[in-house]
């Protein structure tokens, strides 16, 4: 069962490129009527049958474990690959916008690849973890989230279209580091799968904020490692740098390996197609249409943050009062959490009092989707909590 699920999953991903490319076509074929809603429909055709396959990922592997399958990183982040995916299904057949698509799903390919670097094994619950409660928190979170993402794509294409790429500028710095961020993503995969490929492995002991001694096994080159570390088994280096004893050294390190492939990416990138980034896909939004794109950003983040607010803050203080005897406990996690929270209720406010509309929604919606990146990737792996073992 359990090899069905990773099948499915894979299947899943293949799906999503595929529907990619369609909707990519899409666009070229929009002067064409009859040829366009071909090839639109054609995309949401193949998306809709990898969710399938997705959902059947989910249910296959939680026959096979026995529980939901969102208590890890990896099964986490896959489930809110699959729930933006969802979310891109019910917004386009409300919207019909294709253009959605081309940016949409290879988000979702990014986050599928990026949860499929963690351990996929199977293990029993922690008793901290076995409550239905984890369950609904984790599942309500991530649809919330998703939601949300979708007006982080919206706006990202508003912001190609709207800035002016003729001469540099803020604005155009601040779009190109957007699009670096989600090249870092595509390093991250690729140093990970490289040095696993290179069975590169090296063992250190460390010390603990406890002052206890523990050992940690690294799978990239040590740039950054644990407490006072000592190489004790393999052929690898010593630590350029050794980080405190809060800071989990191990995953940061491969924060920092998956920047540095970004970069070298994202200059190979410039080399080849000689200009910004965002000046090279500004042709592919050229006839969209920014009301649309403002409306489905805005519309997005209306649904998204009530789901958001149930999961993250509502169903979660539930389950921590069961596994850990109290409500709130200024977590990591949780504080980011509720950073999260505040920034899309300040999105709401100003766009609803102030008459944020265009440009400055777009720029807050990519920036909420930073902040909930910033949760799934650093919180978790790189600051040490009670949500570590994500």
């Amino acid at each position: 069962m359990a090899e069905l699920s990773s099948n499915l999953l894979f299947a899943a991903f293949i799906l999503y490129l595929v529907s990619t490319f369609i909707f990519a076509g899409s666009i070229k074929g929009k002067a064409d009527t009859r040829n366009y809603k071909g090839w639109a429909k054609a995309g949401i055709t193949v998306t809709i049958i990898g969710f399938a396959a997705q959902v059947g990922y989910f249910i296959t592997r939680w026959m096979a474990s026995g529980h939901a399958p969102v208590s890890n990183l990896f099964e986490f982040t896959t489930f809110f690959g699959m729930m933006l995916v969802g979310a891109f299904i019910i917004i386009y057949f409300i919207y019909k916008a294709s253009i959605l698509g081309v940016f949409t799903m290879p988000i979702a390919l990014l986050i599928i690849a990026y949860a499929s670097m963690f351990p996929r094994d199977i293990s029993p619950l922690v008793p901290s973890l076995k409550s239905h409660w984890l369950q609904i928190h984790v599942t309500t979170a991530a649809a919330g989230e998703a939601i949300l993402a979708i007006s982080f794509a919206a706006g990202l294409i508003y912001l190609l279209k709207f800035i002016d790429q003729t001469k540099a500028s803020k604005r155009t710095f601040w779009l190109e580091a957007i699009l670096f961020f989600l090249i870092s993503t595509v390093g991250f995969v690729a140093v990970t799968t490289g040095f696993s490929l290179a069975d590169y492995k090296a063992d250190y002991t460390w010390v603990n904020k406890d002052g206890a001694e523990e050992t940690a096994s690294y799978t990239m080159p040590a740039l950054f490692g644990p407490h006072e570390a000592k190489l004790t088994a393999g052929e690898g280096m010593e630590p350029l740098i050794d980080m405190p004893a809060f800071i989990n050294a191990k995953k940061f390190n491969t924060v920092i390996w998956s920047v540095l492939a970004g970069f070298v990416f994202y200059g190979l990138l410039r080399l080849v197609l000689r200009k910004r980034i965002g000046a090279a896909l500004q042709p592919l939004v050229k006839s969209v249409n920014l009301n649309l794109l403002d409306e489905i950003g805005y519309r997005s983040i209306v649904i998204g943050f009530p789901v958001f607010t149930l999961g993250a803050l509502i169903f979660a203080m539930i389950w921590a009062q069961i596994a850990w005897s109290r409500f709130w406990g200024w977590d990591p996690k949780e504080v980011w959490a509720l950073i999260t929270w505040l920034f899309y209720a300040a999105f709401l406010h100003l766009r609803i009092s102030r008459g944020w509309h265009g440009e400055k929604s777009a720029w807050l919606a990519v920036a909420g989707f930073a902040i909930i990146m910033f949760n799934l990737i650093v919180v978790n792996l790189v600051i040490a909590g009670l949500h570590s073992y994500a």
